[in-house]
Order: structure tokens, then sequence, then C-alpha cells
């Protein structure tokens, strides 16, 4: 299979940390639209099982930490079904503690996975994509990043940081008909909310002025959205679904 191979059988899509909540979601948006997907983790299992054949499904066990372990993720997917069109990055760890109490190993591991994984993978699908002349990338942020929450300077900066990144490939590569954008989820029912108790859970809703938490699924529809023909003119935008919680930031 060449580079330059388009077929019928859907787009083929990468999510990186596509084993649970956001990143899961966003795989089953795509394979529910008809496209091919592979997804990436440390354990290179999914926490449930989608019932899809491995024509149009690939669970990768990849930490992109490891360039050595992104190269051959990438290479098997392009093995498979061809080069990456869309990649969604959506890898990410938080190590929250205040800062005077930051180590920093703490620090260094945040932004290691959030934002300098991002380049890497992002940079290795932008190769193929350049020669594609066509492609999406969607980088997964956070209400953090513009927020600001105690005890998370490594994961805002982290998420913050993406936005840059984010805007100045957009510029680099939008003459070949790729887009790089930005999706800011705010709170969000995933295994990070699960350990909250009801009271607390009620508390973080409270301060959200449509009062209630997101769920995987309404961040995978934006990202499919960004993926979409109908935002094939939107590029270096960020996103937020966050329930309006930072509206005007």
């Amino acid at each position: 299979m060449t580079d330059d191979t388009f077929t019928d059988e859907g787009r083929v899509v990468l999510v990186t940390g596509g084993s649970r909540g956001i990143g899961l979601a966003c795989a089953e948006w795509f394979l529910a639209n008809g496209d091919r997907v592979a997804v990436t983790s440390r354990t290179g299992a999914t926490e449930r099982d989608l019932g899809v054949g491995p024509d149009r499904f690939l669970s990768l066990t990849c930490d992109v930490c490891d360039p050595d372990q992104v190269e051959a993720a990438f290479a098997g997917v392009e093995k498979a079904w061809g080069p990456v069109e869309v990649l969604v990055a959506n890898a990410g760890v938080t190590r929250d503690t205040l800062a005077l109490r930051m180590t920093e190993e703490a620090w260094s591991e945040v932004i290691d996975t959030n934002l300098t994984a991002v380049f890497r993978v992002t940079r290795r699908a932008l190769t193929k994509m350049l020669r594609l002349h066509r492609g999406r990338v969607i980088m997964m942020s956070s209400v953090g990043a513009f927020i600001g929450s105690a005890g998370q300077a490594n994961y805002a900066a982290s998420k913050a940081g993406l936005v840059g990144m984010a805007r100045s490939l957009a510029r680099e590569v939008a003459s070949r008909a790729i887009t790089v954008n930005v999706v800011a989820p705010g709170l969000v029912k995933t295994n990070m909310l699960a350990g909250l108790d009801g009271a607390k859970l009620a508390e973080f809703a409270a301060q959200v002025p449509l009062g209630r938490v997101a769920t995987p699924d309404e961040v995978a529809g934006v990202v499919g959205f960004l993926a979409s023909d109908a935002a094939g003119y939107v590029t270096g935008a960020v996103l937020p679904v966050d329930g309006g919680l930072a509206m005007g930031l």
C-alpha cells in the first residue's frame, strides 16, 4: 500500500490514549462513522470490547514517551491500512500536588507525556499527511489550561502549551489542506472523577454554568466534528467542551 492510496474503506484514524475514557469514546465515534481506527495505550488493551475485527480496529501497545514505540505503532498502522489521516493526540497523565511539593520528576513526567509526546506523535503523523495533501490533527487540552487549578501547575502548563504548538503547526501545514485544532474539555465523567463521592462531584458540577459534568461521548462528538468535512475551514482553533466553565478566558 503506497502513501497516496485512497480507498472507500473509511479514513485511517489513530487515537493515542485510546484504551478508556475520552480516547475510547473517540475511537467508537470514528468506528460508528465508517472509519478504521487504531488506539494506543501502555497496556495495549481497551477497557471494553468494541466488537470490531482487526480489519477496522487495532489496539496497540505504545508508550508515547518512547520514540521507538511511537515509530513502531505508526509503522504497524501503515502496514495494515496505510498512512494516518486523522490523529487524535489524547494520551495524558496527571501528577497533582502543590508547586512547593512538586518534584522535578512529577513536573517532567507530565510535560513529557502531555506536551513533548504530543509533538512527537504529531510530527510523525504530519510526515505522511504532507505527502497526502490532507489530514486532521486534534490535540486534547483541558479547561485547566485556562482557569488554572491549585496543585496542577505541571498539568496546566502542559495543556496550555498544546495551544501554542497547535497554532504554530496550523500555520506550517495549512497549505497542504491539513488542519490542526485543540479540544479543551472541562469536567468529564471518566476514571479521573470516578473516585469522588457524590457530594464532591455535585460541588464540582455546581461550578459549571450548565450544572453537570460532560460525558466522554460529548467530547468525542466535538473531536469528530473537527475531523469532518464540515470543519475543513477550521484550523488553529480551541473548542471548549466545558459547560461554560471557562467562558471568556
